[in-house]
């Protein structure tokens, strides 16, 4: 990864109202952020400091977890002495203990330091507590440990003094040795402990690579089946311990878990208030939904019909139209925030319906979005006891034929008065068709 702070992620200024919603759905919730080693010695780590302060100036509760693997391994080298794994995934001999622990000690005090600096107040604490991963297919693990017992209630006793508490990946057991425990496992094990929001792991990646390519967001059944499959050789090696910590995290009740790179300006918030985001977001089966449009959905619905317009994809249409007849469209929401919209129009006719207006946001093209809201209006113009279903299109005849199963049609099959409306458009939209199928008495179509 190249070593320089990138800024064309930020967010401006102009932004600012579109976060409102998220400050809203998140104030009080508890985050739980870790570091990588690599991210704490890189020039944003400031910056990143910043983001924080901004977070807990919102009321979002912050808990702080870092790595060492970065410092561990440099300093191992610089000292010339071998050690164990670096990353407290395998085995941590004696050698390799005692360097993290002095390695543990300057990183945190940086962090410390860091975050003083922001006006932040910080306690390390005890409050996690670990016990010997013993013997692993064979092999002692020696000094690595695993999360034995954590105290919620003195991590939530911190939050509720605006303090951030600041986790080590040194433990100590029940008879206060130390343990090198694997900082992804003491996050993801916080995390479901406090009943966090969200899991973040800000990493030297752009995110969560799997065949060599950045997955945007993945929900947890496809990334758990890459492990329950064994095919999780094809997540970046670096990334698979986010990963396999991440669906623990899921399985138990977070709600979302990030992984994203730490090394640019203005990242971690542009992941969390930016409807895009930056890196990968990792979701539950409640991510994602399609439901008929609200009144107070019609900029949003707005914006993206003058986008479609702008490409020429959809006719112009005014913020007053849209508004008159919001209770037509339905969108595609993803975290309260809407990124696709499509409506159904009846006609006197009501064995035939249209769907119109059909449109995704640039970013969200290519994942299935338009299809399931195409889908969306099947059903719901079946309820309606149509039993035909058309759409007039300028740009995506290939995408209702191809994907969506839809045929060629003309303008003679279409009732009198969209015909009329459509031949005086001038646009030349050609018209396709799909016949319905009926609906079951559990509301599906079949």
């Amino acid at each position: 990864m190249a070593n320089r702070v990138r800024s064309e992620h930020q967010i401006k200024p102009a932004d600012l109202r579109g976060i409102l919603k998220y400050v809203r759905m998140f104030r009080e919730h508890v985050f739980v952020i870790a570091m990588d080693g690599s991210v704490i010695e890189h020039e944003n780590f400031t910056n990143t400091i910043t983001d924080i302060a901004v977070l807990r100036s919102l009321n979002i509760n912050v808990v702080l977890v870092h790595g060492i693997g970065s410092q561990l391994r440099g300093e191992a080298e610089r000292r010339a002495i071998p050690i164990g794994d670096a990353y407290g995934e395998g085995v941590t001999d004696a050698a390799t203990l005692a360097i993290a622990k002095e390695t543990a000690g300057i990183v945190t005090q940086t962090i410390v330091e860091a975050l003083s600096h922001s006006g932040l107040k910080t306690a390390t604490t005890n409050a996690v507590r670990a016990t010997e991963t013993g013997v692993i297919r064979g092999v002692d693990q020696c000094f690595t440990g695993k999360v034995d017992k954590l105290d919620a209630a003195l991590l939530r006793n911190l939050l509720a003094q605006d303090i951030v508490p600041l986790l080590t990946p040194i433990l100590c057991n029940r008879e206060g040795r130390s343990l090198r425990v694997n900082s992804d496992l003491l996050a993801a094990e916080t995390a479901i402990a406090l009943g966090a929001s969200k899991l973040i792991f800000l990493t030297p990646f752009p995110g969560l690579v799997i065949d060599g390519r950045v997955t945007v967001n993945i929900p947890l059944h496809e990334l758990s089946a890459l492990f329950r499959e064994k095919r999780s050789h094809s997540i970046e090696e670096r990334l698979r311990s986010k990963a396999a910590h991440a669906i623990r995290a899921l399985e138990n009740g977070v709600a979302r878990a990030h992984i994203l790179d730490g090394s640019i300006v203005g990242g971690l918030l542009t992941e969390i208030f930016d409807k895009v985001g930056l890196g990968t977001m990792i979701h539950a089966n409640d991510y994602e939904k399609i439901r008929p449009a609200r009144k107070k959905d019609a900029q949003a619905v707005y914006n993206l019909a003058k986008q479609g317009a702008r490409n020429d994809a959809l006719a112009q249409r005014t913020r007053t139209c849209v508004e008159q007849h919001i209770e037509d469209y339905f969108v595609y929401e993803i975290d309260e925030s809407v990124i696709g919209c499509a409506c159904l129009l009846r006609y006197a006719d009501k064995r035939t319906q249209e769907v119109a207006s059909l449109y995704v946001h640039s970013f969200y093209h290519g994942r299935g979005v338009g299809k399931k809201l195409v889908e969306y209006a099947e059903m719901k113009a079946a309820q309606n006891g149509a039993t035909r279903l058309f759409a007039l299109t300028t740009q995506s005849h290939a995408f209702f034929r191809n994907v969506c199963g839809f045929t060629d049609g003309s303008f003679d099959d279409l009732p009198a008065t969209r015909r009329d409306d459509a031949r005086a458009s001038g646009r030349n939209s050609r018209v396709l068709l799909k016949k319905l199928r009926r609906i079951s008495t559990g509301g599906k179509l079949v």
